[in-house]
């Protein structure tokens, strides 16, 4: 026999109760601990360049010291065994001895070495990598670069879009961008007009940290002949 279905007997939802972990002061949600949030633009390095890690010019500099110096360890053994020097490290001590400071080919070694050691420093000192452009950092442990020649290409593709535009040419730089377009109708004005505006949303859109100034040049296509 069935129960009739009444007030008191109607089905209804328990309610659901929140996590009290989950809501902070006032009920709104707390922050997640894990979470850094993001890293605001241009205030923390971000638009720093990536250092390379002159593999090649570090490999080279070993390689010769390693030969120079196994080549005299070699020849002071020699000598410690009482067995005369290598013939061209004689020669070399009697050149330095009688050649004047001076001397053409003393001047000419001495700027080779000079030369040499500049462009060991400079490359210590400097970043490298000019490729490779720094793009806006959004996390503090996340670094991100963007090839130049792939950016160029982004932008050229880009102002192919235009109405008009025939063909583009775009030369990337650190800090300027160079666009040179050849429109076969309408007027140059406006071309260039939607060339500024579209390429100054797609530079913005790069993402990058320090976003090039940008240079538009219109021109009709010569003639043929």
């Amino acid at each position: 026999m069935s129960e009739p279905w009444g007030s008191e007997n109607t089905t209804r939802p328990l309610p659901v109760l929140e996590k009290a972990a989950d809501a902070g002061p006032g009920g709104a949600a707390a922050p997640d601990a894990h979470d850094p949030g993001p890293v605001l633009d241009g205030r923390d390095g971000g638009g720093r360049r990536f250092w390379s890690a002159r593999r090649i010019p570090a490999g080279v500099v070993a390689a010769l010291l390693l030969i120079v110096a196994a080549a005299f360890l070699y020849d002071i053994a020699a000598v410690r065994a009482h067995r005369p020097a290598m013939g061209w490290r004689r020669e070399l001590a009697r050149q330095l001895a009688a050649r004047p400071l001076d001397d053409t080919w003393v001047l000419v070694g001495a700027g080779v070495a000079a030369v040499l050691g500049l462009w060991l420093i400079v490359l210590a000192l400097t970043p490298g990598l000019r490729r490779l452009l720094p793009m806006r950092r959004t996390h503090a442990d996340v670094r991100a670069g963007l090839h130049r020649q792939a950016a160029a290409t982004a932008l050229r593709d880009r102002a192919m879009e235009i109405a008009g535009v025939q063909s583009a040419r775009v030369r990337l730089h650190r800090r300027r961008a160079d666009v040179r377009a050849v429109a076969h109708f309408r007027e140059l004005e406006d071309v260039r007009a939607d060339l500024d505006t579209v390429l100054t949303e797609a530079v913005a859109g790069l993402g990058l940290a320090r976003p090039p100034a940008l240079t538009v040049r219109v021109a009709r296509p010569g003639r043929k002949g």
